[in-house]
């Protein structure tokens, strides 16, 4: 990421939380993410990288529940804010670096997150294949994406495609339901959850 980027992401720090499905201070829109994310993940504890993981909300939202999470943002504003937003909870850490490149040791985790990211990124291809090599043999991928009514966004056809091409499984969900994000949505959001083939599972 250029320092514009960094910048722009700082700048937006501040009212990050603003949006229900961002700062999830809405308990329903809160229990809504946390049932949706248990259904897809391993039992606790597992261990988490959440990418591009903003003011950590949802690593938060995992380590309260007995996950063991890295948050990684190349913001540092971002980073700051998650930092205390996690005070109190054990289980969670922060680090601050460009996620399409995450310096963290390949092979050393249960679950990789990703919430609006994906789309944002120069290559996805390729940054999937970097996020892929961070996970166990069993580790499974859940990317929270979509295509917004702005035009910015990636379909849900492609994102699906781009998974497939890694040689993994991609199973789509569509979350048009307003729980999730606290208000009646125009566009198209969606969750694909990824596990390995079945040939390469052990």
């Amino acid at each position: 990421m250029v320092d514009d980027d960094i910048a722009q992401w700082d700048a937006e720090a501040a009212a990050f939380d603003e949006p229900a499905d961002h700062g999830l201070r809405d308990p329903v829109v809160r229990d809504a993410w946390r049932e949706l994310l248990l259904s897809r993940l391993p039992e606790p504890p597992a261990n988490v990288a959440d990418l591009g993981c903003g003011t950590g909300t949802l690593s938060v939202l995992l380590a309260e529940v007995g996950y063991s999470v890295t948050g990684l943002d190349f913001s540092p504003r971002m980073i700051e804010l998650a930092e205390r937003k996690a005070e109190g909870v054990d289980g969670v850490r922060f680090v601050q670096a460009d996620v399409d490149d995450p310096p963290v040791p390949a092979a050393s985790y249960d679950v990789v997150l990703c919430r609006h990211v994906l789309w944002a990124l120069p290559d996805p291809g390729m940054a999937l294949q970097r996020w892929l090599r961070l996970l166990r043999p069993s580790g499974r991928l859940l990317l929270v994406e979509g295509l917004w009514s702005n035009g910015a966004g990636l379909r849900a056809e492609e994102t699906v495609r781009l998974v497939r091409e890694t040689g993994r499984s991609a199973h789509l969900t569509r979350l048009a339901d307003p729980t999730y994000w606290g208000r009646t949505i125009s566009d198209d959001r969606y969750l694909v959850t990824s596990l390995p083939a079945p040939a390469d599972r052990p």
